[in-house]
């Protein structure tokens, strides 16, 4: 199962459901203690709703952004283009109306952009709370908190997929 990017930023993500054991009574114990009976855990996957912010959400997203391209190198940044994904970011977050698709429209080199944001999202949360400070102190204003920083890159990689 895949990793699905909802319109509103959130990601549905699979999760293996835990194994569980019946009694310790009913359990048959097989070579090297291994159970062999008694032994439960569901075959399909159960999912789970991440929103921005959440634990897991920025390695989620990193997840489903490989998906949309599986045969994409690992992403690399460049100076110019992490400069325009922290334009980006910031005129994404600025505008009143949330417009991506003008801010995207403005910058000089989207694959740069995207590329340099894949790398952000790569880093974990650590490295987009840094990435919104570095916005911050670049494009003035007060740091994005991670989780809307988080939720603004993944809008800008759909609109450059």
């Amino acid at each position: 199962m895949e990793i699905i990017r909802n319109a509103d930023g959130t990601l549905v993500v699979p999760v293996q459901p835990e194994r569980r054991h019946d009694s310790d009574d009913s359990a048959e114990s097989g070579p090297a203690g291994a159970e062999v009976e008694g032994a439960q855990a569901s075959e399909a996957p159960t999912i789970r709703l991440l929103h921005p912010g959440e634990g897991g959400y920025d390695e989620a997203l990193a997840e489903w952004d490989s998906q949309q391209n599986p045969d994409r190198e690992p992403a690399v940044s460049t100076a110019s283009g992490r400069e325009d994904a922290m334009t980006l970011v910031h005129a994404v977050a600025s505008s009143p109306d949330h417009a991506v698709k003008s801010a995207v429209e403005a910058i000089d080199d989207p694959e740069a952009s995207g590329e340099a944001l894949r790398h952000v999202l790569a880093g974990g949360v650590h490295s987009v709370e840094d990435f919104a400070a570095e916005v911050a102190e670049a494009e003035g204003g007060d740091p994005l908190p991670a989780h809307e920083a988080t939720k603004i890159i993944g809008e800008v990689l759909t609109e450059l997929d």
